[in-house]
């Protein structure tokens, strides 16, 4: 479990592709503290499993699922990757619950300055959409963050300087991918609610006022 506050910057050192996965080496220095061998941290987001450790990085394989549904296809050695160690037990929420089980990937429409925020438009598929509400939690890249909009095609959010320069998202352009992952407890409700019909299981507000929302 993670909480969406990242704790620092790394980058890529190595990639090693095999046909269907992947080796990732990240150059990291506060995660590396008291890391060890099969020790989760997530990677832009996605919950990888440390395999090895170096003094100066960690390494973690990617599986097919994995590339497939994320944006880690994309990165390039040298690339600036958002990480965070699990969540100790006795630690602080910060964020909100993340599982670094990301749920795909949106591209950055738009970005905007307003005063000393800047706002972020992610374009992103109806399957995401559907879990994205106002003032509601969205992560991206591993970074948690308020819905400050809502559209047909995407989301907005608006960030505080020391968000933009604490991740990297002051190294993101319009055009990039970024790895999205919506809030769990939505997608809770959805599957415990009862469908109405066989071919039918949509959440409306009948629905939960029957079943005691």
């Amino acid at each position: 479990m993670f909480t969406g506050i990242v704790e620092e910057v790394g980058t890529i050192k190595s990639i090693n592709r095999g046909q269907h996965s992947a080796v990732l080496t990240v150059r990291a220095k506060m995660v590396l503290e008291e890391t060890r061998i099969g020790d989760s941290i997530a990677v832009n987001g996605i919950c990888l499993t440390v395999r090895q450790l170096f003094p100066d990085s960690f390494a973690a394989d990617v599986m097919h699922e994995t590339l497939n549904r994320s944006a880690l296809a994309q990165l390039t050695v040298g690339s600036a990757v958002n990480l965070e160690r699990a969540m100790p037990a006795n630690g602080r929420f910060g964020g909100h619950i993340v599982a670094g089980h990301v749920d795909g990937v949106g591209r950055i429409a738009n970005i905007r300055k307003d005063d000393t925020a800047i706002w972020y438009t992610i374009h992103a598929d109806s399957a995401i959409l559907r879990y994205v509400v106002e003032k509601g939690s969205i992560t991206i890249d591993g970074i948690s963050l308020t819905v400050a909009a809502v559209e047909p095609t995407g989301f907005s959010v608006s960030t505080i300087p020391h968000t933009v320069r604490q991740t990297n998202l002051n190294q993101r352009h319009k055009g990039d991918f970024v790895n999205l992952e919506t809030d769990v407890v939505g997608k809770y409700i959805e599957r415990l609610l009862p469908s109405e019909t066989p071919k039918q299981n949509t959440l409306t507000k009948e629905m939960l006022l029957r079943c005691g929302f």
